[in-house]
């Protein structure tokens, strides 16, 4: 009986078949295509959701920083609310400074799902969720896509670095300090 069990055993080692399926633990942020400007954004939690901060970030098709903003927000219930309201931020953000084509990438798949959809929406931001959808009726030209946390660092560091300031800090043509890391490493990684 043990004979039999060995040669089952071993038939099914030779049987098997190795499958690997490669996603990349990693994306490289890159430029957006001809006149159009890449808008990243993100949200970042302090204090166990007690506070929250937004960061955005314009760029074009050469990767060089057009606008950007850093900015406080309040409590958050979870990450969905956290993103949302981060992307209406950086969508009025664009607009205030008068990016008409733009490219939205953020980083939660949900949000830019949703986003993308412009259906009705009945869940607790259903309302949020509309007023981006009357902001991206504003843009002459909008697309959204969904990138890894690895291709949305600038926006990132800003979201992040909105922990130490009460007031939304922007910076216009230059690059924000709080993230020259990441405008570094984008730019490192350009093909």
């Amino acid at each position: 009986m043990k004979n039999l069990l060995k040669e089952f055993v071993e038939a099914q080692d030779q049987l098997s078949v190795p499958v690997s399926v490669h996603i990349p633990a990693s994306q490289a942020w890159q430029p957006p295509q001809g006149e159009f400007f890449k808008l990243n954004f993100d949200g970042a939690s302090f204090d166990n959701g007690a506070t929250s901060g937004y960061g955005a970030v314009i760029r074009n098709r050469n990767g060089e920083v057009m606008a950007a903003v850093s900015a406080k927000g309040g409590a958050m219930r979870d990450s969905e609310e956290l993103e949302v309201m981060a992307c209406h931020k950086a969508l009025e953000f664009a607009i205030d400074a008068g990016f008409m084509e733009v490219i939205l990438e953020g980083d939660n798949a949900l949000v830019m799902k949703t986003v993308s959809q412009a259906q009705p929406n009945f869940s607790r931001l259903g309302l949020i969720y509309e007023d981006i959808w009357c902001l991206v009726a504003g843009f002459r030209s909008i697309s959204s896509s969904c990138v890894r946390r690895s291709a949305n660092g600038v926006a990132h560091a800003l979201a992040k670095f909105a922990r130490l300031s009460d007031n939304d800090i922007v910076w216009m043509e230059e690059d924000p300090p709080p993230a020259m890391d990441a405008l570094y490493l984008d730019s490192s990684l350009l093909i």
